[in-house]
């Protein structure tokens, strides 16, 4: 790249400063280039064919091995504790993986933007493929915690990253359905974790539950290397960086706030009723740490203006935070269905877990094929909006219809509420990340991706340590009621399928009864998510994506009030 000279460096900087949101020269940091060609005149480095199948193919199992990861540990847990005898580890195996994903997400933005998207995005996998390793072939609980933080670490890019690629490699109208197809199989990984993971478990070992990422990995390796990616945005060589001033474009200060205060807010939620009281020193010292370090966070973040690690006048417009919204309790309502179903399953109807991984298949083909037609169609007719409230609307019913669960409801019954679910989710999930991208320019793709998948974790996050706080005061609540005789304590510390051993077979039914609603309880909170996610949908914007003279192009378009 041909050095530019200080005259128009100045220029440059005075025009990012006065330009809209929407003008195709705004800056992410000081290593982007202003995006001076025109969409139309990259056309011909879009790919097609089978390098094409190969991006996508090499994406959609990174995704889907991240939220296999998620999900895997859950039925691996009791074995892992019994073989380090950690059972007071329990909660850290899940949370180093959350928290360090979830509070590294938006400073990813950063990478993406500076550096190319394909080897920024097989570093961060590497990472993660470290982490599962050291899981693997730990000797100690602490070396199983570091190797779930590692491989959270990971994590943090790799959403970010697969939809960096693919806005790279399609032209916006075509996106749409690549996205389902994506989205769509990767979040099998979700339902399919606790089923391969106990699998691996009964009949190997539990670190197969970690070693499986690794031969994938290979495979993603032989996809991506050897096939040429092309960049959303113009990006300088690294020998063109100039690394003493380097690191002023990445935030770092802000990073260094932005994390402990997502740290402490989400081991709160997490402790919270838990391990401590909600009025406990340790609770309210947390949100109120939490609180005073994001005010403190957003303040910097105003002071840094367009090179911040979030910028301002992203967050501010409206289909960027309505997006951000919408796929926060989304995926909220995902996690707590994915975890809350199968324990009504095990639980409840004495399945196995084999078997409530089975009866998962409702909601799990009807999402994929929805994912995929409506992506198709998206494509087709240009306006995505209204896939995402006819997805809200049947999400909310059958959301609202599955927190009538009880012991003896018909297969019919649940499930035709889960394939409800699974259409109007299937329908919905690409959709803010359509949104987002239509709205930006090349140069803040990076940042908005960043920003989406963080509230993606973060909400999916929140919303299952509330899951776990109403469905334990239910079982508090409703055992004493149905089972005044049995303690609730007892069946509580017993797990979802060891309390048929303590229970008196005289008390079984009523305490199954109490079960089921305590999970009841926990749907009700999936209702409420979808339908906040049917108001924020409208905010969206009513945009047309297909290429041609009735689309109006990112740099013309004006953003709504």
């Amino acid at each position: 790249m041909e050095k530019i000279a200080d005259h128009d460096k100045d220029v440059l900087q005075t025009q990012s400063r006065t330009l809209t949101p929407d003008d195709t020269s705004t800056q992410d940091g000081p290593l982007s280039v202003p995006a001076t060609a025109k969409p139309e005149d990259h056309e011909h480095e879009w790919l097609t064919g089978i390098p094409l199948a190969m991006v996508v193919t090499g994406i959609t199992l990174v995704v889907f091995l991240m939220l296999l990861d998620v999900s895997i540990v859950s039925t691996a847990i009791p074995h892992i504790t019994n073989h380090f005898h950690s059972l007071g580890d329990v909660g850290w195996y899940g949370s180093a993986y959350t928290l360090a994903s979830a509070s590294l997400q938006p400073l990813t933005g950063k990478f993406y933007s500076n550096f190319p998207s394909k080897w920024t995005f097989l570093s961060f996998f590497t990472i993660f493929e470290l982490g599962s390793l050291i899981c693997g072939v730990a000797t100690s609980s602490k070396m199983l915690i570091i190797g779930r933080a590692v491989a959270g670490i990971g994590s943090s890019g790799m959403v970010n990253g697969a939809l960096n690629i693919l806005a790279g490699a399609l032209p916006m109208h075509r996106r749409p359905p690549f996205m389902g197809i994506m989205m769509g199989c990767s979040q099998l990984g979700l339902v399919l974790g606790p089923l391969i993971g106990g699998a691996f478990t009964t009949y190997t070992t539990w670190r197969w539950c970690f070693y499986l990422n690794l031969p994938i990995g290979g495979l993603v390796g032989v996809l991506l290397v050897f096939t040429r990616i092309p960049e959303q945005q113009v990006k300088p060589p690294l020998r063109s960086i100039e690394w003493a001033t380097f690191y002023k474009g990445f935030d770092l200060f802000g990073f260094v706030l932005f994390a402990p205060a997502a740290i402490q807010l989400l081991l709160a939620l997490e402790w919270g009723g838990n391990k401590f009281a909600w009025s406990s020193a340790t609770i309210i010292g947390l949100f109120c740490g939490s609180a005073g370090t994001f005010l403190v966070f957003g303040l910097w973040e105003r002071r840094m203006g367009d090179v911040a690690m979030i910028p301002g006048h992203l967050v501010t417009r409206r289909i960027i935070w309505c997006s951000c919204l919408v796929m926060a309790t989304m995926f909220g309502q995902t996690m707590v269905l994915a975890y809350y179903l199968p324990i009504y399953f095990q639980a409840v109807r004495g399945k196995s877990a084999l078997m409530s991984g089975v009866d998962l298949l409702p909601n799990i083909l009807c999402q994929l094929v929805m994912a995929v037609t409506s992506g198709i169609l998206t494509g087709r007719i240009g306006y995505y909006l209204p896939w995402g409230i006819g997805g809200s609307i049947l999400a909310a019913i059958g959301s609202g219809l599955i927190s009538t669960l009880s012991p003896t409801t018909p297969v019919r019954n649940w499930a035709g509420f889960e394939a409800l679910i699974g259409f109007g989710r299937g329908a919905a999930t690409q959709v803010p990340m359509i949104a987002i991208q239509n709205a930006v320019t090349p140069n803040q793709i990076s940042t908005a991706m960043a920003l989406m998948t963080f509230s993606q974790t973060f909400g999916g996050s929140i919303f299952l340590a509330v899951a776990e706080v109403i469905f334990s005061a239910g079982l508090r609540k409703e055992i004493p009621k149905y089972a005044p005789a049995v303690s609730a304590e007892s069946v509580i510390a017993a797990g979802a399928t060891g309390f048929r051993e303590i229970v008196p077979a005289a008390d079984l039914v009523a305490v199954l009864k109490a079960y089921s609603k305590s999970i009841d309880g926990v749907f009700y909170l999936g209702a409420g998510l979808v339908c906040v996610q049917f108001i924020f949908t409208w905010g969206m914007g009513w945009k047309n994506i297909k290429k041609g003279k009735e689309a109006k192009k990112p740099a013309e378009s004006k953003e709504e009030v």
